[in-house]
């Protein structure tokens, strides 16, 4: 799977000690130059300068190979760069969250997925757990609306108690599968 990711997803998943979850997620995470530049300007916390002085085997800096594109001027360095660099390498989807970037992406039809959208992810797969993730991704400079946080937390919710049943479900023998959904 190739996955780009652009530089605030990077950045917020690092502060709140998650990023591995990219890795376990998607294996290889791929990140324009720009991005990496991003991440080591003067204003980034030292968290992040000293997660990048080691960074991990999974990630890869590369610089694309596509032209500068006139269409992507409003965009900063590292979101023009990530988009160029997921077109140019066919990415199966590119990590972002800025509006702008974003838009540009599903333009060009490519697969967005966002730093929320990791995390539930992640929760999906028992990876993190939501609810404590959100509270320590609250509490940096990310923008999130308190009625999205309210929604993934019940998504979240609804998920465990599903699976809380199903895993129960599981240790009563005389419930066939076909039966299964009627007690639902």
């Amino acid at each position: 799977m190739i996955v780009i990711s652009d530089t605030s997803p990077i950045n917020y998943l690092v502060l709140i000690e998650q990023a591995d979850v990219l890795h376990l997620l998607y294996g290889r995470i791929i990140i324009p130059q720009a991005v990496f530049d991003e991440l080591q300007r003067e204003r980034t916390p030292a968290a992040i300068k000293d997660w990048l002085a080691y960074p991990p085997a999974w990630l890869e800096v590369r610089q694309a190979s596509v032209p500068f594109a006139a269409a992507l001027e409003k965009l900063g360095d590292g979101e023009r760069e990530a988009i160029l660099l997921a077109e140019e390498m066919q990415a199966d989807a590119i990590i972002m969250d800025e509006r702008d970037g974003v838009r540009e992406a599903l333009q060009r039809n490519l697969r967005v997925i966002g730093t929320l959208g990791v995390l539930d992810e992640a929760a999906a797969r028992g990876l993190l757990e939501l609810p404590e993730v959100l509270a320590r991704l609250q509490q940096t400079s990310f923008r999130i609306n308190a009625e999205l946080i309210d929604s993934l937390l019940e998504q979240d919710a609804e998920r465990k108690s599903r699976q809380r049943f199903d895993n129960a479900l599981k240790k009563v023998p005389d419930v066939e599968p076909e039966d299964r959904d009627r007690l639902e």
